[in-house]
């Protein structure tokens, strides 16, 4: 067969299927609901299991999210910069309102993976702070941090956790240097997945960061996941 001959194939429904949602997404504003599976059907002409993967598929990729018993249209994922600056520069520069709630504050031992992280003894006082980070008031992200008690047990005494933490940080007189980051995708745990307010049959975004100061001393070991319907990450190359 020649090759006009597959160029004239036409392409599956699943992907014709995917191609018309994008293209009537792209007309919804922010928070409009979706047609129904059954309507969708009805109106491209093929059995709800297809219209139901494709619309797993735009769930996955963010562009619509489940209010109660329905579902709309999602607003733009958050972009975050991969930097050495918190989240909250990201959520301000999209014209979003950050925001962080508690979960857990508490001092811990080192295992010996946060030690040779941190540079502490194992077994050293560690401080753990664990937050839900939030982008307009949903949940977009659930961070662990780690942090040296010898070297900022201070802000036990005067840190907000619903503020910055990089901002607190650099309040110390504690100049960010160098990171390292490992970004990969996951399945999270019921706990986690609770926490983010999604599913465990969900993929989020797990980033791991060691963060060093201008001389080179470990300043924090983090952990997070976030949602990949709800963030994406950029780089700036030179």
């Amino acid at each position: 067969m020649s090759s006009a001959g597959f160029a004239s194939k036409p392409p599956p429904k699943p992907h014709q299927v995917r191609t018309a949602l994008d293209n009537l997404l792209a007309d919804l504003p922010e928070g409009r609901p979706v047609p129904s599976e059954r309507e969708l059907a009805t109106r491209f002409g093929v059995a709800r299991e297809t219209v139901r993967q494709a619309l797993r598929e735009l769930l996955v990729a963010g562009r619509i999210e489940r209010r109660g018993r329905g579902t709309v249209v999602s607003r733009p994922k958050l972009i975050q910069p991969l930097s050495l600056n918190s989240y909250t520069e990201g959520a301000v520069a999209m014209g979003r309102k950050p925001g962080r709630l508690l979960v857990t504050w508490e001092n811990i031992d080192a295992t010996a993976e946060t030690a040779a992280a941190l540079e502490v003894s194992t077994g050293a006082t560690v401080m753990h702070l664990e937050r839900v980070l939030l982008a307009d008031d949903q949940r977009i992200g659930l961070e662990s941090t780690y942090l040296p008690w010898t070297r900022f047990g201070s802000l036990t005494a005067n840190f907000d956790p619903t503020t910055s933490l990089y901002a607190a940080i650099r309040a110390e007189g504690v100049q960010f240097g160098s990171a390292i980051e490992h970004i990969e995708t996951v399945l999270p745990s019921p706990r986690e997945a609770g926490l983010l307010g999604t599913t465990t049959a969900m993929p989020v975004l797990l980033l791991n960061r060691r963060t060093l100061d201008t001389d080179g001393v470990p300043i924090e070991m983090v952990r997070a996941l976030y949602r990949g319907d709800r963030v994406s990450f950029e780089a700036h190359l030179p």
